[in-house]
């Protein structure tokens, strides 16, 4: 048995990750929970994403579990509650992913609003020569109502200012260090913008929080961006309204069920689809990871967190 604590990865690790790792700990990647019932008193951490979270399942069988170190911001899928009835710390890569998920947000919009992907296809086929284009949307001094203003929401509306875009924003609570507007109801924030971006954190509170109503009140010549969670969006509901041009469009980082995405997406022109890549890009990954670690080996030196949720 190792006098190394046992780290048991949920998420596959990047390489120098794993190296790193390995100088410090011993590491067990997590298969099935009847496997894990091999070395789990042996297991005081955990690496894992935010998507993956932590199953119920997999922290009541580890008894000694001590800190959860997420590779992302999204702590949805991990019982906090029971995390600190069991006094289990919880940290996540909180500030490294800001800016590339906002910039997501704005290639999303600017991608769909322009039919970017739709034109790319029309010149690749061979199309320009004999047939007209649609005409796209503008985005400059278009309204856009951001749901969630935390740090990535405030980021996209920094970036999107420059296009002379009027913001207004939907939270829990007004910022008061900001000079956007705040807009209390969400519905009437909707009727407003022109483009509705998704930055809200996950969860049951946000769950299904974009359904019919909301998309009816956005409306046939407006946009939806999510770089939040798929479970924020009432999937059939937006399905629905994107077939019958109820909006005009969405650009989609997330999805429910995801990886396995419901197959009706494909065939809509109207939407831009990216497989849940916001933060990947070369730097943030590389940020994240490192965070992760670093996370872990502060712990075990010396009890702390550098970036604690609980």
């Amino acid at each position: 048995m190792s006098s190394r604590p046992g780290i048991l990865t949920i998420d596959p690790i990047l390489p120098f990750m794993r190296e790193r790792l390995e100088q410090s700990f011993e590491l067990h990647p997590y298969t099935t929970p009847e496997d894990l019932q091999r070395f789990a008193p042996s297991i005081r951490g955990i690496t894992t994403g935010g998507a993956s979270g932590v199953p119920a399942k997999v922290m009541n069988a580890l008894p000694n579990l001590e800190v959860i170190s997420v590779n992302g911001v999204g702590t949805d899928r991990i019982d906090l509650q029971e995390a600190k009835r069991r006094n289990i710390r919880v940290a996540t890569t909180q500030n490294t992913l800001t800016e590339d998920v906002a910039d997501m947000a704005v290639v999303l919009m600017m991608t769909v609003m322009r039919d970017v992907v739709n034109n790319d296809r029309f010149v690749r086929a061979g199309s320009w020569p004999h047939s007209p284009l649609p005409l796209s949307r503008s985005l400059t001094k278009k309204r856009v109502g951001i749901a969630g203003f935390g740090h990535i929401g405030q980021a996209i509306a920094k970036r999107i200012s420059a296009f002379e875009m009027d913001v207004a924003y939907f939270n829990s609570h007004a910022k008061p260090d900001t000079s956007y507007r705040f807009e209390p109801d969400l519905k009437s924030l909707a009727e407003w913008c022109d483009v509705l971006v998704l930055a809200v954190s996950g969860g049951q509170r946000s769950a299904n929080m974009i359904d019919n109503d909301i998309l009816t009140a956005l409306g046939k010549d407006g946009f939806l961006i999510n770089i939040a969670r798929g479970t924020v969006v009432d999937e059939n509901a937006l399905l629905d309204a994107l077939k019958e041009k109820r909006i005009a469009g969405a650009g989609l980082d997330v999805f429910q069920n995801e990886p396995d995405i419901n197959p009706a997406f494909f065939s809509l022109t109207n939407t831009v689809l990216q497989a849940h890549q916001a933060s990947a890009t070369v730097e943030t990954r590389k940020a994240m990871g490192n965070l992760v670690v670093d996370n872990l080996i502060v712990y075990f030196a010396d009890g702390t967190l550098l970036t604690p949720v609980v």
